[in-house]
Parts: C-alpha cells; sequence; structure tokens
C-alpha cells in the first residue's frame, strides 16, 4: 500500500494534471480550447505568408524565398512538436509562455526584417549575407513555436473531457485547418491590401497574444500557481505594450527605413494594388527615379539612353499601329511619339497606379512629354500575357516588350515562349518586336535564354547592348543598393517573324539624342561577339531564368 504521501512513480503524471478545474461547463470549455486553435492557426499561417511576401519583396525570387521559409518553418514545427513533450504536464503554462513569445516573435518579425535591410541594404550573394540568415531564423524560431502548439493543445482539451484519440486529434486538426484557411485568405485580401506588411503583422500579433493569454488566464488559471498566472499576464501585457508601440511608431519607421533606402529625395510613396511606387527627384532640377517594389524602373540620369534603344530601331520600317507591353510610365511611348505616321498607340500596363502617377505627376508627366494627352494613345489596365490571349492578329506594325527584368518571378511568364508566340501573332506582316531581356554583361546567360526562346518562339533575332547606364541602384531580381552589383548597361532584341531584322535607324525620323548608327551597329557586333548557344527556351512550365 503506498504511503498518502509517498511521491508518484516516475513518468506518471503529477497531481494536478488530472481533470482540469473549469470556471464553465466542459462542453463550453472544449468549445473555448477549438476557438483558440482555430484563432492560433490563424496567427501562424499568417505569419508565414508574411515571411514569404516579404522576402520575395525585399529579395526577390518568390518561388525561392517561398521554399526557404516554408520548407525551414515546416521542419521547425516537427522539431517543435517533439520538444512540447516536455512541457505537457505543464500544458497550460508552456502553452501560454509559448504565444507570449510567439506573438511578440511573429508580430515583430516583418519590422525586424525591413529595419535590417533598410539600413544595411546588403541582400547580395546567395545566402551570404546576414540578413537572409536572420529570415532563416525568423522561420525557424516561428516553426518551433507553432509546432510546440498543438500537443499542447491535445493535451488541455483531452483535460476537459477525456475521449478516444483519434476522436481528439480530428477536432483539433479540423480546427487548425479551418483557421489555416481563414489565416490564407485575410492575409491577401484584408490584411495587405488595408493594413499593409508591418501593421498587418504587428496586429495579428496582438490578436495571437490574447487569444492565447485569454485561454490559459481565464479557463485554466487554477491550474497555474499565484506567481506564475501573474508573470503570464505581466509577459502577455508587456507584448501588448511593444506591439502597440510599433504600431503607433509604424508610419515614422516606414518613412525613416524608406529614406535610408532611397535617400532623403522621397517625394510620392504609394501602395497601388499591384506593387509599391516611389518616386524620387523630379523638382528643382534633380533627376527623377521610379521604383517599383524597390526596384529601379526609371532613372532620369540615363532614362533617355534606355527608352531611345528600346524604341528607335524597331520604328525603322512602317509603324502605324504600336503596341507597348508595360511602359506605364509613358516613356517608351513618349519615343515613339516623335515618329511620324504614327497612327495609334495601345499601352496595356497590369498597374493603373503608375499611368495615373504618369499623367498627374508634375515631374513624371513633363519626363513622358505629357504623353498620355495624346488622342492616339490608349490604355488598357491587364496583364500583357492575357490580353495578347484576345488581341486582334495581324494588327500592330510594332510591338515594343517594356518589362521587368526576366528573373523575377512576376515576369518571367512574360518571357516565356509562349507570351512570345502569342507577340508574334498580334505582328502584321513584316511586323517587328522588340524585348528589353535585362543587363547583357552581368546576366549573359539569362540575355541569350532570352534570344532562345524568341527562336524558339518562329522569331528571326538581332541582340544588341547600350552601355552608359548610370545608376547605382540594382532593377533586377536582388534588391541592392550595392553600387558595384548594379548592372551597367542594358540588353535588347529586335525580332521579326518574316526575316532577320537589321539595327537601323530610320534616317527620315528625328534623330536620337542619345543613340547613332555606328553606336548601333558596334553595339549589335559586340552582342553577337559575346553568344552562349546552346541554351534552351524557357517556357510557362519550365521557366529558365
Amino acid at each position: 500500500m503506498i504511503e498518502p504521501h509517498a511521491p508518484a512513480p516516475p513518468g506518471s503524471p503529477p497531481p494536478w494534471a488530472g481533470p482540469a478545474r473549469l470556471p464553465v461547463q466542459p462542453s463550453t470549455g472544449r468549445f473555448l480550447v477549438l476557438a483558440c486553435v482555430f484563432v492560433c492557426a490563424a496567427c501562424g499561417l499568417v505569419y508565414e505568408l508574411e515571411l514569404v511576401a516579404l522576402a520575395s519583396y525585399l529579395i526577390g525570387d518568390s518561388v525561392t524565398q517561398a521554399s526557404v521559409v516554408l520548407s525551414v518553418m515546416v521542419f521547425a514545427m516537427g522539431i517543435g512538436s517533439l520538444g512540447a513533450k516536455r512541457l505537457r504536464w505543464h500544458a497550460a503554462a508552456g502553452f501560454g509562455a509559448i504565444e507570449a513569445t510567439l506573438a511578440l516573435v511573429g508580430g515583430c518579425s516583418a519590422m525586424a526584417l525591413y529595419a535590417v535591410f533598410a539600413w544595411t541594404g546588403d541582400w547580395g550573394g546567395l545566402w551570404a549575407s546576414g540578413p537572409r540568415w536572420l529570415l532563416v531564423a525568423f522561420s525557424l524560431t516561428i516553426g518551433l513555436l507553432i509546432g510546440a502548439e498543438v500537443p499542447l493543445l491535445m493535451e488541455l482539451i483531452q483535460r476537459i473531457r477525456r475521449q478516444d484519440p483519434g476522436g481528439a486529434v480530428a477536432d483539433l486538426f479540423a480546427a487548425d485547418y479551418v483557421g489555416a484557411l481563414v489565416g490564407g485568405l485575410a492575409f491577401p485580401f484584408l490584411l495587405l491590401p488595408l493594413l499593409g506588411q508591418l501593421t498587418g503583422a504587428l496586429i495579428t500579433g496582438a490578436v495571437n497574444a490574447v487569444a492565447g493569454g485569454t485561454l490559459v488566464l481565464g479557463l485554466f488559471r487554477r491550474d497555474l500557481t499565484r506567481r506564475a498566472r501573474w508573470l503570464l499576464l505581466v509577459a502577455n501585457l508587456a507584448v501588448l505594450g511593444v506591439l502597440a508601440a510599433a504600431a503607433v511608431l509604424v508610419d515614422d519607421f516606414e518613412q525613416a527605413a524608406r529614406h535610408a533606402v532611397y535617400g532623403h529625395d522621397v517625394r510620392v510613396a504609394l501602395q497601388t494594388g499591384t506593387q509599391e511606387v516611389v518616386l524620387t527627384g523630379g523638382t528643382g532640377g534633380r533627376p527623377l527615379d521610379l521604383f517599383l517594389d524597390g526596384r529601379l524602373r526609371v532613372g532620369g540620369r540615363d532614362e533617355l539612353r534606355y527608352h531611345e534603344a528600346l524604341v528607335h530601331p524597331a520604328m525603322n520600317g512602317p509603324h502605324a499601329r504600336v503596341l507597348i507591353l508595360g511602359g506605364g510610365d509613358g516613356l517608351a511611348a513618349r519615343e515613339v511619339l516623335r515618329h511620324a505616321g504614327v497612327r495609334r498607340v495601345d499601352v496595356v500596363e497590369l498597374d493603373a497606379g503608375v499611368v495615373r502617377l504618369a499623367r498627374r505627376d508634375p515631374g513624371l508627366s513633363k519626363l513622358n512629354g505629357h504623353a498620355y494627352d495624346d488622342p492616339r494613345v490608349r490604355v488598357t489596365t491587364a496583364d500583357a500575357f492575357r490580353w495578347l490571349r484576345t488581341a486582334p492578329t495581324s494588327t500592330y506594325d510594332v510591338v515594343i516588350s517594356d518589362l521587368p527584368d526576366p528573373g523575377i518571378t512576376a515576369s518571367t511568364k512574360l518571357y516565356s515562349q509562349e507570351f512570345y508566340g502569342l507577340a508574334r501573332r498580334a505582328l502584321a506582316p513584316g511586323g517587328r518586336l522588340v524585348v528589353h531581356a535585362g543587363p547583357f554583361a552581368t546576366r549573359p546567360r539569362v540575355f541569350w535564354t532570352v534570344v532562345a526562346t524568341l527562336r524558339a518562339a518562329g522569331l528571326h533575332t538581332a541582340p544588341y547592348r547600350v552601355g552608359g547606364r548610370d545608376s547605382g541602384f540594382a532593377a533586377g531580381p536582388d534588391r541592392t543598393a550595392d553600387a558595384s552589383r548594379a548592372p551597367r548597361d542594358w540588353g535588347f532584341v529586335l525580332t521579326c517573324a518574316d526575316t532577320r531584322p537589321r539595327l537601323r535607324l530610320d534616317p527620315h525620323e528625328p534623330h536620337p539624342r542619345t543613340l547613332t548608327q555606328p553606336a548601333l551597329t558596334a553595339d549589335g557586333a559586340a552582342a553577337t561577339a559575346a553568344r552562349i548557344t546552346g541554351l534552351p527556351a524557357s517556357t510557362l512550365v519550365h521557366p529558365r531564368y
């Protein structure tokens, strides 16, 4: 017979780990636990999506960032579940501590990552820099904490009312998966457009802290000692205080971080439904720079060289009807309108906010020569790929592809064989398609992959490059302000479906201000001499960039 005060056998639960002493009916208690599972699952998925979105925005290449974040997080969830076994006899206190920590780490993760990016600017290279490892560290930490939730919640729900393990697991995971669904839908459709990444993460952290703290301190408070209750209460209030303070200061933080990234000449900063748009300069004689999602798309010091090289070689020949894919800033349209005989210019731009800015902003509208005031210019807000699928065939004398660099995941389909096949179908007999193919010298394999893809689509190609790129801010997949990594040239490909196009400027049209015929001929010869052969074409199902 065991003495009344004899220690329990090894491995057995402590005396207080029996049925929970609840302030409510067991059925209500189960409902509250499952509701907490629902909320915590929604918050956990928001943290995951927020890290993926922020990493894709700051670093680029969303496929790689999503793979790294999610794989690290899922791995960490497994480790966290194993680690939580040691806390099962202290399930209520352990769960409360985990939720407070998760709320703080997950809620502040976006601000921390953005701060490191803004004030170090070192996101280049292949996972060699500290900021990228910080992303992995956040993914690992959040995954560990999320993984530890389920075993502890399983212990709590079983203490309310014992049931067969299969039924308990089914109830728990049903609430978990439904919560994940709600969090997954809330992030892109509610949090991101209404609150933004930083505030959205902070609000999610606050909800997480309130849900976890309320469940433990309200429903399972009798499982905690008086000291443990006070410690958990103070910890949750401290977390909520930090998150609230960060939410109050988030606008000032964002402004300071934006100045750290773009300099102190930021004139316009807005989040459209598609991307972040920032304008710097453009007044008082300062050159205007346009950044889309942190990547330089228009550099006032050198945009003329880019747009003249993009447009004028393609305009040598019939050019009554011109199609511009992208180019919402109006600068390609400006160069097209310099040519006599242009009767119609169709601009297909995904982001209506960029077009609106190009119409109304004094600096940008002056730079594009008020191109959108010309009645010949007609704008369609649409995805270029989708628009081409229903575009009239054999219509355009010139198609100009003024799109973001290949290698940015969102634009990969716009450099595919299928896309160029659609563009070829829109060309009139003898029509020309010109493609901006990214920097030539720093990313040669990408450039020649574009050429191989155009040839696979049945187009004859004439590649050329133009030097003199002056900006120290990268425009490609990796966001970096490091001037040593910024490209110093642009690569273009002029194509024709009928015959190999000649790189010539029309002698009867206005002469470009920066591009001459001898320079264009030399640039074409230099590009051809550096050709990389044997590269496969890029397709929708097998992107090569």
